[in-house]
């Protein structure tokens, strides 16, 4: 009994859903895993973030103290400042020169405002997002078709072979 009391404690302690911007982490998990399903964080930056909140990586998330927490919220919110400029996802901003590293919901609305700039100047990646092809050189004789099916669909020939099959036998 005395075993089960802790267990039951930490389960109380624990919180299942932590908020980082607009985003609910699993608390459940470890931190590297947790903070690796925020968009614009992967298990790199995941790794470099523990490291730098200094709590183990492999720790429950949910587990943790609420200033560890907070803490840990604080350095992925302020991870442009605190890494060298090669790691960040945003080098070099078109309109404000600035490099930055965009997470959740902001890392989606600048892609897709970056692909509409493409698509406005008429740039080749823009052209080929426009008439939704393959975008970064990719090959494309054999792959990424869109229409249909291509080869024999053995079970509709069946199906068709029995329906006339029937339509024989009735007559």
């Amino acid at each position: 009994m005395s075993e089960e009391a802790p267990e039951e404690q930490q389960d109380d302690d624990l919180q299942y859903f932590v908020r980082i911007g607009q985003t609910d982490l699993d608390g459940t998990k470890s931190v590297e895993r947790s903070l690796s399903e925020l968009n614009g964080v992967g298990r790199r930056t995941a790794r470099i973030i523990a490291e730098e909140a200094g709590v183990d990586r492999t720790a429950t998330f949910g587990a943790l103290e609420e200033e560890v927490i907070d803490e840990v919220v604080e350095i992925v919110e302020n991870y442009a400042e605190e890494v060298p400029d090669w790691l960040n996802n945003r080098q070099k901003d078109f309109y404000t020169g600035e490099t930055t590293h965009e997470i959740s919901n902001d890392l989606q609305l600048t892609r897709q405002h970056d692909i509409n700039r493409m698509k406005m100047i008429d740039s080749y990646r823009g052209v080929r997002h426009k008439k939704g092809q393959k975008v970064r050189g990719q090959r494309t004789k054999s792959t990424g078709r869109t229409e249909g099916t291509i080869g024999v669909n053995v079970e509709e020939i069946r199906e068709e072979a029995a329906e006339e099959a029937a339509d024989e036998g009735d007559e």
